[in-house]
């Protein structure tokens, strides 16, 4: 088992660092560049386990892509509606983007397919997807355990078929699934209206998706609990930037929160359009100044890092409920995490692990369903558990900036999204 012993900052400081560019917004360029007509050139990609899963996928699938990781672009000829290949086997790895977007690209296809994955994403939920495709005609078969992947995939547009061109879908346990069949909808002759069943109808990350939709050229309009994706659109080829990556600049963010330091993260705006942007909120109600500058954004921690407790609602950014957790223990009053029940079901279970975590360190907390209480605590040093899961690994590491003796166990996890991550929270040093 691999630990990394986090070195703990001597003092506050005043730097400026640099992180990759967006997983949620590469993997949907991707897709997107896939579906258009010609050749479309996407910069400030990220490479990460994630993305280069999305990437030999399509590759797989007969796509031709010029990667190049040194200066972070890739070149793709789009295809537009057809895929190269009418057979193939592709393998998303832990990618949730890519077992979801790649599903439903699949789904809809006149081919067949088979979808392999890793054991971790084996386990999380693609059950509501699957009933929304057989619903407008896919073919599912269940390599290992129903409602699961592995699976064998025959297109709706197989032999003579056509897609239904309405469909239901309850996006309670991922929006995932949503964005899935929103990007998809372009190559349905007929267009696509979506109903959804849940509660929840819209997030941070189906923003990002009607948004680069509209980008690409394809727009969706939304009404309530409906979406509809009209006929006769197509994605636009051409050159994309791809925005950094907010959910990673977080953890530096609150790097400075906990240590009373002024970090600045380069490139990254107020303009940006994903939901992570709500924690420098979140970071102000804790007592911290957020500078917008030329260069990118600020954060500048209280003094000693004395932040005070919060309570709220974070269903809509809840890849910061780690990160809030790791600095919470460090406040004057207990901080309260609510709505965010889903998270149970993403890379781990990340209420339990969170929880189990913060125990280990000696923190106070509470478990509930979809809720954590988490109180002022004197910190004990030991080593943190990751249970492979990308966040954990990162967001936990924060703590050994304040405290010493903190060791993060199996953190190369963290290449699933911020492969130099410890290198560059070592720069901090």
């Amino acid at each position: 088992m691999s630990q990394y012993k986090v070195k703990k900052l001597q003092q506050s400081i005043n730097c400026e660092v640099e992180v990759p560019g967006s997983k949620s917004i590469t993997n949907r360029a991707l897709l997107m560049a896939a579906m258009s007509k010609g050749e479309s050139t996407l910069n400030g990609v990220l490479f990460s386990d994630d993305s280069r899963h999305f990437l030999s996928s399509l590759i797989d699938l007969g796509y031709i892509i010029q990667v190049n990781e040194v200066d972070k672009y890739v070149i793709i000829t789009g295809r537009g509606t057809s895929l190269p290949k009418k057979e193939a086997t592709i393998n998303v790895g832990s990618a949730g983007t890519a077992a979801r977007f790649l599903t439903a690209m699949l789904g809809l296809s006149d081919g067949e397919y088979i979808i392999n994955a890793s054991e971790q994403m084996k386990k999380r939920p693609m059950q509501p997807l699957f009933e929304a495709l057989t619903s407008m005609g896919a073919r599912f078969t269940y390599l290992e355990n129903e409602g699961f992947l592995p699976v064998k995939v025959r297109g709706a547009s197989f032999g003579t078929a056509k897609p239904v061109p309405e469909v239901s879908i309850d996006i309670s346990k991922s929006t995932q699934f949503l964005s899935a069949l929103m990007m998809v909808a372009p190559s349905l002759e007929k267009g696509l209206r979506i109903n959804i069943t849940s509660e929840k109808t819209d997030g941070s990350y189906i923003r990002i998706t009607s948004a680069m939709m509209r980008q690409f050229g394809c727009n969706v309009m939304r009404n309530g609990n409906i979406y509809v994706i009209g006929s006769s659109q197509s994605y636009s080829s051409g050159t994309y930037q791809i925005e950094p990556d907010v959910s990673a600049a977080c953890y530096f963010f609150a790097a400075a929160a906990l240590t009373g330091s002024s970090i600045l993260v380069k490139n990254v705006h107020n303009t940006s359009m994903q939901g992570d942007m709500k924690f420098l909120d979140v970071l102000k109600e804790m007592g911290c100044q957020v500078i917008e500058e030329f260069t990118g954004t600020r954060v500048i921690g209280p003094a000693n890092g004395e932040l005070k407790g919060i309570e709220l609602d974070m269903n809509d950014f809840s890849d910061q409920t780690m990160t809030l957790a790791a600095i919470a223990p460090f406040a004057s009053t207990p901080t309260y995490i609510k709505n965010i029940g889903h998270i149970r079901h993403q890379e781990s279970d990340r209420i339990h692990a969170i929880v189990t975590e913060l125990t280990k360190l000696g923190v106070k907390v509470e478990e509930e369903e979809d809720a954590i209480k988490i109180y002022p605590s004197d910190i004990k040093p030991c080593a943190i558990d990751t249970y492979d899961d990308h966040r954990m690994a990162m967001a936990f590491a924060l703590i050994g900036l304040r405290v010493d003796g903190i060791i993060i166990n199996d953190y190369e996890c963290c290449s699933k999204t911020f492969e130099d991550y410890f290198e560059v929270l070592e720069s901090l040093n």
